[in-house]
């Protein structure tokens, strides 16, 4: 799957399971951004009152600073479409209900 490729990048500081730099990635849809339990995040996302879903994660994937400026998230961005697509492919399917979440 072309998404799961494209998450080879996010693994340096992302996991599906469990946290890293970043914090996981299961259970993200849904999920209101700066909000998982145990992780530290930004001020500028705990106070973006973002909630990941398809639109929402891909602008801030195209573009984390701009879309949340203070952001501590020190990645550019996935500028083309169609990998910021494939890579929602790939996040939907790998985190849905009933995968292993811790």
């Amino acid at each position: 799957m072309a998404g799961e490729q494209i998450y080879s990048r996010c693994f340096a500081c992302h996991a599906l399971e469990y946290d890293r730099a970043g914090p996981r990635h299961c259970g993200l849809f849904g999920r209101k951004a700066g909000t998982l339990a145990g992780f530290v995040y930004s001020t500028a996302l705990k106070n973006s009152g973002l909630v990941w879903d398809e639109k929402t994660l891909d602008r801030f994937i195209a573009n984390p600073d701009k879309t949340v400026p203070g952001t501590s998230m020190g990645y550019s961005g996935v500028a083309d479409p169609q990998e910021r697509a494939d890579l929602m492919a790939y996040l939907k399917q790998a985190t849905r209900p009933g995968k292993s979440c811790p």
